[in-house]
């Protein structure tokens, strides 16, 4: 059985996709933050996963270390035999307009979000590569296609991911491993029900389907870009954001 390991899967998207996965009959490698609160979420998300008869096991490390992901990629590989595909979802945000921001939260996003891809990627590559074949799916973000104000550090590490996965897209493909990234729009959450009306109003009054988006449906199109279904794509970004750009 197949392998697939999602990196920030304790909760939100990551959680969504992992679950996906699971019902798709991967076997998942659950990837949570070392700390009481993500164990204890990514624990009710392994029950979840295990329901539909598959295997499933918690991987904590911050992804942001280049060492940590290293150790867990190698656990991954001991514990399930292969990784046939790697979900890049970790993220955090650290809003603030650019001429207040400090370097702190510059640099966290850019660790979390950007590095994490590029130390995920080269490890789980590897294995790919003896493989001679993988899927691999960083999470990206319309920020990093059209900008955002006060999102310039999260913007940054998005624009950035785009960009590696064209370029490990290139460097993988002769090995039979496709790299491909999807950009999410509004996605309903906790964060836009807190909303007032009237800033739910401006941001769907841009959108062409004028609904948020579901973690669902972000969670499909993960689904289909590392299924067979969708063996001669890779390099692209698809942007799951209800006509946003239009």
């Amino acid at each position: 059985m197949a392998t697939a390991i999602v990196t920030g899967a304790s909760q939100g998207i990551g959680e969504c996709i992992v679950k996906r996965l699971a019902k798709d009959g991967y076997n998942v490698a659950i990837n949570c933050y070392p700390s009481e609160g993500d164990r204890k979420n990514a624990e009710a998300v392994k029950a979840q996963c295990e329901e539909f008869g598959v295997e499933a096991e918690i991987f904590e490390a911050d992804v942001s270390k280049y060492d940590a992901c290293e150790e867990m990629v190698k656990k991954v590989k001991e514990r399930f035999g292969s990784i046939d595909v790697l979900v890049n979802n970790a993220g955090i945000t650290k809003d603030g307009l650019m001429v207040r921001m400090s370097e702190e939260q510059y640099d966290a996003v850019i660790a979390v979000n950007q590095k994490s891809v590029f130390n995920m990627t080269k490890f789980v590559g590897a294995v790919m590569m003896r493989q001679r074949s993988g899927a691999i799916v960083n999470l990206a973000s319309v920020a990093g296609l059209y900008g955002n104000p006060g999102q310039i550090n999260y913007s940054a590490s998005k624009a950035a991911i785009i960009g590696m996965t064209k370029t490990s897209a290139k460097e993988l493909g002769s090995r039979g491993i496709r790299v491909n990234a999807v950009a999410p729009g509004f996605i309903k959450t906790p964060m836009t029900d807190a909303l007032t009306e009237e800033q739910r109003n401006a941001m769907l009054s841009v959108i062409a389907m004028r609904r948020y988006g579901t973690v669902d449906e972000i969670a499909g199109v993960v689904s289909f870009l590392v299924s067979d279904d969708a063996s001669y794509v890779t390099g692209q970004t698809i942007e799951i954001s209800g006509g946003l750009s239009m």
